[in-house]
């Protein structure tokens, strides 16, 4: 009886976790609000101000990982080979610098958490009160 008790919460979890979502958060000195279009602007580097007038410093999950790619198929609209070609010409034209990216959720809430101009992403379940979310999808 406990096996099944502890597999249906463990299973429960499983699907909780699953159903998450990525959010965009900020610093809680930074706790505007983004539209879609300012979301979207701010992870593809055309952004460079946030509603609150502070040049933001975006986070970005490495490339490959699953939360990216489904963060920027949902927010950009663009895949990770999209994206990766996106910025390869930015860089290469001198017009932008590519996010700063971090290998995990705990850097990512870290590096937003302590600088009031940091603005990241990571799944809606891994929000904490060092910092606030500024956009759901």
């Amino acid at each position: 009886m406990m096996k099944k008790v502890l597999l249906s919460l463990a299973l429960g979890l499983f699907a909780a976790n699953a159903m998450a979502a990525p959010v965009i958060i900020a610093n809680p000195a930074a706790s505007e609000a983004l539209s879609d279009a300012e979301a979207k602007k701010l992870f593809l580097g055309k952004l460079k101000k946030l509603p609150n007038g502070t040049k933001p410093v975006v986070v970005e999950y490495n490339d490959g990982t699953d939360i990216r790619s489904e963060f920027h198929g949902v927010v950009t609209g663009k895949s990770d080979s999209q994206l990766q070609a996106y910025w390869s010409k930015l860089v290469f034209t001198g017009k932008a610098n590519p996010p700063k990216t971090m290998g995990s959720s705990a850097a990512v809430l870290a590096e937003v958490s302590s600088n009031p101009a940091a603005v990241g992403y990571v799944d809606e379940s891994e929000v904490t009160g060092s910092v606030v979310v500024i956009y759901t999808p």
